[in-house]
């Protein structure tokens, strides 16, 4: 295996101002970025709706949870058929799919029969759209130039934590104003609203998968050994992000600022969101591949900050740092996917780095929540952990495609 390429020289103007303008790309990138609002909505409206029908915070969490995980599974299955039978069917049949169940889930009373509310969540899991996968694999198609791929992927990985920032908001907002039921009403009615722009594009309408290839073996992507690496490495990346909002609501209770549990991960959003604005705007020296190390060694350092349990202020402007090198980390990775995926395999391995991540948010967000009875800095040890391994890994990530 051959080190991937550098990024060449602008062919053309990658601008971020041309590369909104090319045909299809503002209305998928807003697509998409509506489509899967309901991966911040839903956990939140979950919760939410439990709570309204006084169930415990540990059935509410249970659920909220498992939807996030069964998203999480979902995501390479769906990612594979799509690689199979094009976007369109397995778009049309997963949009409605996750949206029946979030209207369905209300009639379930899951306070009183959980197994019925806990099957509901998971099919609504289960078929969340490969929106970011497929928007992932349309790119080579809509902007051929790679700078302006490059440019298109930045922007994407930018703007993709709004959706956690975004999407708590309007759940509570909706649960606010008109109940929990309504909160989910309109989580299902954004899905459907963000993968009909997707589908209704030419780019999406139009792709169709790679019949000439071989056929995908049971492993998919993952017999591919630098790519098992590279998601595994991103697993830790996962968990440092998963750890967050704990890290933010035990911050908080700590130093009597409530305020701090919403801006600490916001924050971090706005690092990610500049971090990845700038990664987009030039053509960096060197392979995506080396880009990973150096962007992962920032992302690392930047949770040192946080563990002296600063105050308020400190730790808000302190969780900017690590959000800074997350964008140009996962644009970078998204790249060297791009490049090491197999014919006819786009989606499905997208759709395993975007798995991975969320199964590493699970699992931070677990372990965070133990470490939380021993205090304010085995808290912050979990995302300096998590992204630590990660370096690790794509340092080996990177002497295997060198080998």
């Amino acid at each position: 295996m051959s080190t991937t390429p550098a990024v060449s020289g602008r062919a053309q103007d990658s601008s971020y101002r041309a590369v909104l303008g090319a045909p299809h790309v503002a209305r998928l990138l807003a697509g998409t970025l509506i489509g899967r609002l309901p991966t911040g909505m839903a956990p939140v409206a979950i919760l939410l709706l439990v709570r309204a029908e006084h169930g415990s915070l540990a059935l509410a969490g249970l659920l909220g949870a498992l939807y996030g995980l069964a998203a999480a599974i979902g995501q390479p299955m769906l990612g594979r058929l799509v690689d199979r039978y094009g976007q369109t069917v397995v778009l049309y049949t997963a949009a409605p799919a996750a949206s029946a169940a979030f209207l369905l889930f209300p009639c379930t009373g899951p306070t009183r029969h959980p197994v019925l509310g806990a099957l509901t969540v998971l099919v609504a899991g289960l078929a969340t759209p490969p929106l970011e996968a497929g928007l992932r694999a349309l790119w080579p198609h809509v902007l051929p130039d790679p700078d302006r791929q490059r440019a298109a992927l930045a922007l994407d990985s930018s703007t993709q934590g709004l959706v956690f920032v975004v999407g708590p908001l309007l759940a509570t907002g909706f649960a606010a104003g008109a109940g929990a039921p309504t909160a989910l009403a309109a989580t299902a009615a954004l899905g459907l609203l963000g993968t009909g722009l997707v589908i209704t594009s030419k780019p999406s309408a139009r792709w169709r998968p790679d019949t000439t290839a071989e056929q995908a073996d049971r492993l998919g992507p993952l017999r591919v050994p630098g790519l098992r690496v590279l998601f595994a490495a991103l697993t830790g990346t996962g968990v440092a992000l998963g750890a967050v909002n704990v890290l933010a609501l035990a911050s908080a209770e700590r130093h009597h600022a409530g305020w701090l549990s919403g801006v600490m991960p916001a924050a971090l959003s706005v690092g990610s969101m500049l971090g990845g604005l700038a990664y987009g705007r030039r053509a960096w020296p060197g392979a995506p591949a080396r880009h990973l190390v150096a962007a992962s060694i920032g992302f690392a350092a930047g949770w040192m900050v946080l563990l002296p349990d600063p105050v308020p202020a400190i730790a808000a402007l302190g969780a900017v740092l690590p959000g800074t090198f997350l964008a140009p980390l996962l644009t970078a990775s998204f790249l060297t996917v791009d490049r090491l995926a197999p014919d006819a395999e786009s989606t499905e391995a997208f759709a395993w780095l975007i798995a991975c991540i969320g199964v590493g948010q699970a699992a931070g967000t677990g372990l965070a929540s133990l470490a939380s009875t021993g205090g304010p800095l085995l808290v912050a040890l979990v995302p300096l952990a998590g992204a630590s391994a990660a370096l690790w890994l794509l340092r080996r990530f990177n002497h295997l495609l060198s080998a």
